[in-house]
């Protein structure tokens, strides 16, 4: 099914980034009017609708009882103004979620095309056919709509079936919106910075002894896994692997007891998912700009500018709630995402803690002497 979502936040991200229209002859010709007046078209007749009521309650020619609906309205457009300003301020902080590096461009796309209208990019003003209008409304909330080229959808005509395009505005409610941002759900979702949570996930998963941290809780450059991880021998010396360095040469390489690794780093991996459990918006964007295909971090970098997940990704409108078995989809996929990008690179061509085990030797003579020695501790000479 195509993912309209991706296509067209990658194709603004583009557009906004290119600096492409800096020549385009007919846009720096002509001006552009970034000036949507959203306070003064809003309060426009506020004024003259407030010293009317006063004058009804003064005169006592109110039309409720008691004055008790005028008293009501008087109150409203005395708060109004500053609802206005915490609505405008909460909107605009998470539209400019789709700016950072990481978004999802599987969310709704009219997000990037709203922030772009009200941050004044090139392209986004009245004079390119955008508007956005701030209505107070009668039950005293209030409501931002936003119209333009980028607000437009598709449907079919159902006597012809044509494809129509029409206009679908992008409309805000504040009172909607602060019930979303008080029970901290968001509107714009933040992708989680997993690469990062990882990096602070692996000094914390008892593999590594304290020497190896440093003050910020961090790894130290040299870090290596603790040696109750190391495989040895039955006579305690260490069981290495032998690397092929070419030309006839290899070296010796520590060898690890993965089982007891994935069994020890587990636990912390499910705490860690349990937390992003704790918001569910949160695991999709993970999952679409992470964890999907189990890539490498490089690959996600260049993920989150090309096609990001692909077919593979999670909608929000469609898989909130998550179900039980794709919570424990992302459970197996962050674990081998953590295991493959963060963890492998300690337990892969470790070099001996033993000096001189470590020297460059003779590849076919150690291979020899590897045989016997096996041959010589199973008694099988």
């Amino acid at each position: 099914m195509e993912n309209k979502n991706l296509q067209n936040n990658l194709f603004l991200k583009q557009f906004n980034e290119s600096n492409a229209i800096a020549y385009n002859k007919n846009f720096i010709a002509n001006p552009s009017d970034y000036n949507f007046q959203l306070l003064d078209n809003a309060y426009r007749n506020a004024g003259k609708a407030y010293a009317q009521i006063k004058i009804a309650i003064e005169t006592n020619k109110c039309e409720s009882e008691y004055c008790a609906a005028e008293l009501a309205k008087i109150k409203q457009l005395e708060e109004a103004p500053n609802n206005s300003l915490e609505f405008l301020t909460s909107l605009m902080a998470e539209l400019s979620i789709t700016e950072e590096s990481n978004y999802d461009p599987n969310n709704n796309y009219s997000f990037t095309a709203a922030n772009s209208l009200m941050s004044g990019k090139p392209g986004f003003s009245r004079t390119d056919g955008y508007n956005a209008y701030l209505d107070l409304l009668p039950d005293g909330s209030q409501q931002i709509v936003f119209t333009g080229p980028a607000f437009k959808t598709t449907i079919e005509d159902p006597f012809t079936f044509e494809i129509l395009e029409v206009d679908d505005p992008l409309v805000i409610n504040n009172s909607s919106l602060s019930a979303l941002l008080d029970s901290d759900t968001s509107l714009v979702v933040s992708t989680p910075d997993v690469n990062a949570g990882m990096l602070l996930l692996l000094p914390e998963t008892g593999l590594f002894v304290q020497e190896m941290i440093n003050e910020n809780k961090e790894l130290k450059a040299n870090a290596k896994i603790s040696e109750e991880f190391v495989l040895k021998n039955p006579d305690g010396s260490f069981d290495y692997e032998i690397i092929d360095l070419g030309n006839n040469q290899g070296r010796n390489a520590l060898k690890y007891d993965l089982e007891k690794i994935d069994k020890k780093v587990t636990p912390f991996i499910n705490a860690e998912v349990g937390g992003l459990m704790s918001s569910e918006q949160d695991v999709i964007a993970a999952w679409n700009v992470y964890i999907a295909k189990s890539t490498s971090v490089e690959e996600d970098d260049q993920m989150v500018q090309d096609a990001n997940s692909g077919n593979e990704y999670w909608s929000y409108e469609l898989d909130l709630p998550l179900q039980q078995d794709k919570k424990v989809l992302f459970e197996i996929k962050y674990k081998e995402y953590f295991m493959k990008n963060y963890l492998k690179q300690f337990t892969t061509n470790q070099l001996p803690t033993v000096k001189e085990d470590g020297a460059v030797f003779d590849l076919e003579e150690a291979q020899k002497a590897k045989a016997q020695k096996f041959l010589d501790d199973n008694d099988l000479n």
